[in-house]
This record gives C-alpha cells, structure tokens and sequence, in this order.
C-alpha cells in the first residue's frame, strides 16, 4: 500500500477512495429507509389496503349464520266508487309497517362459507407477508445498488487518477529520451477510456439514487457504506436442509397454497350441503292501519299480526345440478392440491439455490480478496519493473486495470452475499425487518 500510493499520489488517491468509504453526512441506515418505504412505497400500499379490503371480505362470509332483520312499510291511497245510491264515493288509506327476523338453525353451505372466510383472512396475512418481504428485498437492492455505484466511481476516479500519474510519467520519460512515443500514446488511451468510464459511472450512480430516492419518498438520500474491513457473515444454520424444513411452516407460498386447499375442501362441502336439508327460525310483527276504513266497513281499522315459527327446506331434485357441483369442486381441490405440492417443490429449489448462492458468494469473496492483494503485488512489481526498463508501460497499465477491476468486483460480491442473505430467508419465508437491523451492524 505505501508503495502505491508512493506511485499514484497520497492525496488524489485517498480523495477519490474515501467517495465511497466515508459517512456522509445525513446518511440513513437499511431499517430507517425500510420504515420510510413503507410509508410511501404505492406497490406496498397497494398490498396493504388489498389486505384490510380482503379481511373485510372474510367478515362478510359470517353474516350467513347470524341473524338478519328487516323493517318494511307502506302507503297505499285508493279510491272507492260504488254503483249504489246509498254508497257516496270515498277515498281509502292503508299503511303497513312489518318487522322481521330470522335465525339459521341449520344452515351447512353458510357454516362452510364461514369456515371460508377465515382461512381468506390467513391467505390474506400470508400475502400482505410475501409483499413485506418483497419490499425488504427491492429496498435493500436500491440500498447496495446506490453502494456499489459510490464504490465503481470512486475506484474509477482513483484509476484516473493512476492512469493520469502514468501518462505524465511516460510523457516526462518521452521527453528526455528513456521511452518511446508508443508508451506515451498507449497511457494517453487508457486515460481517455478511464474518462469515458468515469462519466458511464458517474451516470449510473445518479440513476441509482433516483431509484433509492422513489422507493424511499424522500430526496437525496444518503446510506451508510459499508464498515470496512466488512467480514461476510455465512448462513446460520449452515445445514440447507433446516433451511428448507423451515420454509414448510414459515414461507408465505406454501401457506397461501395450504390454505387454498382447505378452501377448497370447504367448497366441496359447501356442494354437498346442496344435498341437505336447511332449518331456520323465523319471527315476524305486522301491523296494519286504515284509518278511513276499507271497502266494507267505514270506521277505523288496525290489525296487529305477530308469528313465530320454523322454516323448514329439504331440496328433493335440481336437475343434477348440485352432483356435478360436487365433481367440480372435486377437481378443483385436486388442482389446489397440485398446486401446493408445486409450491413446495419450488420454494424448496429456490432455498436451496439462495443458499449455495451465498456460499459461493462468499468464497468468491475470499478469491477476491486473494486476487486483491496479488494483483496490488502485480502492480508494484509492473511499476519498478518499468521503472528499471524490463517492463513496458502497457505493462502498468494492464496491471491497473486489473487492480481496480479486482476492487470493483470484490465490493459488488460482498454486497451480493449480504444481499443473497436476505433472498435465502425470503425464499425459506423467515425473512423480517429485524434482519436488516443485523445487517446495519456491517454498516458505519
């Protein structure tokens, strides 16, 4: 390290590297900007009133084995002309108001509509589950993406800076006759290059930040880098099997698919009770008012009715109707069935593959590191090779951009790790905002 920065400049180099390893100032964490997505994310918001929209659905399902009651009235006007002379013609009013209530006894197809709205309130949890997941995830991928855009420009202006360092080098050499034009060219194209690079980097950093600042709702925001020197935590536990048991019991997908084919069943059951008899109990009030009369008697008249009783259905013949319900509903529950096995075997590829994803990644990471500080040899060597003349400057320059690409690569693989992380536990469905209060504990 001293003699790089001997060679390419303390100050410029430093300047450029602490871009990306500095805190800025009002930086945020991955759980500060967690809570501020959620408060904004429209994709979130839309999931959260899909779930208060879906839960009021279910309470709808319990109506159908709760009482109901209902008033009703009216006022009909009418007007008596009788053919006989002793009979004047005269106008007659009549008002009904009636109350009425009933209670299912014995109601199947409700109770099984009720036992339905339930499990949608489940399917409704494990779904608003799978968008806060879904939300870390995206969340957390803006977060690194905006870090890893900080790191490639800050080693991209450092590599300028180098590559600047090298052309004056190789121009200074020219003009006391130690070197050639070719090294002074070769070092003038590297630069160029490393410019275009910068501006490709420059670019996508400020896309980037846009992306973070849209999912987040607030503007110019700043995350914290990584603490460095950052040690990559592996999986815990590190047996892929635990993670896999995990996922039958803690991943959204496989919940809503369970609970699709208990919805199902029920549906079947709902088809049977088209075979069964319903039983409810009813009451009613009527009252009934003429104040002028009616049509045979010219005084005052009210009747008030009250009844009570049993309302009693047994369904005889509906034209086959209700057994090819049944086939039907039978089919479908074998398909949710399907399904949820389907489920099962995806949730548990995709474990498996996050998690072998991440022990790759860090072994990668630890290859990185090993190429790091070999390539850092390379380049010393390269320089005082030229220096003493049994190296050419392409040499050096190669060895630069070998060396930088390295640090670029390696940054990128230990975002990729901590990011595969948290796709290891959203594919097994344990992921929970709390991981990325583990994950701030990488962070300055």
């Amino acid at each position: 390290m001293k003699l790089l920065r001997r060679y390419f400049g303390l100050a410029p180099l430093a300047a450029a590297l602490g871009m990306a390893f500095c805190t800025p100032a009002r930086s945020q964490n991955l759980l500060e900007l967690y809570e501020s997505a959620r408060a904004y994310d429209a994709t979130w918001q839309s999931a959260k009133a899909q779930y208060d929209a879906n839960l009021f659905r279910a309470e709808q399902a319990k109506a159908g084995i709760l009482p109901s009651a209902n008033l009703g009235a009216g006022v009909t006007r009418s007007n008596l002309d009788s053919i006989l002379p002793a009979a004047p013609e005269r106008n007659i009013t009549s008002q009904t108001a009636t109350v009425s209530a009933s209670q299912p006894l014995y109601r199947p197809a409700n109770v099984a509509t009720w036992q339905q709205g339930k499990r949608q309130a489940e399917l409704a949890q494990a779904q608003l589950a799978a968008a806060s997941q879904d939300l870390i995830i995206r969340m957390s991928q803006a977060y690194f993406d905006v870090l890893a855009a900080q790191d490639t420009l800050a080693f991209v202006q450092a590599q300028k800076t180098a590559v600047g360092e090298q052309l004056a080098f190789a121009k200074r050499n020219f003009e006391v006759g130690t070197s050639t034009i070719t090294d002074t060219r070769e070092a003038q194209a590297r630069h160029d290059l490393v410019i275009a690079q910068e501006i490709a980097a420059e670019n996508d950093l400020r896309v980037k930040k846009l992306a973070l600042d849209a999912l987040v709702g607030k503007p110019d925001v700043k995350p914290n880098p990584l603490a460095l020197p950052v040690s990559v935590p592996g999986p815990e536990p590190a047996d892929v099997n635990v993670w896999v048991q995990q996922a039958e019991q803690s991943s959204p997908s496989i919940q809503q698919a369970r609970t699709a084919v208990e919805i199902a069943q029920l549906e079947t059951e709902k088809a049977k009770a088209g075979h069964k008899p319903t039983l409810d109990l009813t009451a009613s009030y009527n009252v009934n008012r003429n104040p002028s009369g009616t049509a045979t008697l010219a005084a005052p008249v009210r009747n008030n009715t009250g009844s009570i009783g049993v309302s009693f259905n047994l369904p005889l013949f509906a034209g086959f109707a209700t057994q090819n319900r049944i086939r039907e509903t039978l089919s479908l529950e074998e398909k949710a069935q399907a399904d949820l096995e389907s489920a099962r075997r995806n949730v548990a590829q995709a474990t498996r593959a996050a998690f072998f994803g991440v022990v790759s990644g860090q072994g990668q990471v630890k290859a990185l590191e090993a190429a790091e500080a070999s390539s850092q040899s390379a380049l010393e060597a390269n320089r005082l090779g030229y220096q003493v003349g049994v190296r050419i400057n392409i040499d050096v320059l190669n060895s630069q951009s070998q060396l930088f690409q390295t640090k670029r690569d390696l940054a990128q693989a230990r975002y990729n790790v901590l990011l595969g992380q948290l796709r290891l536990r959203q594919a097994n469905g344990t992921l929970v905002p709390e991981d990325l209060a583990r994950l701030n504990t990488l962070v300055q």
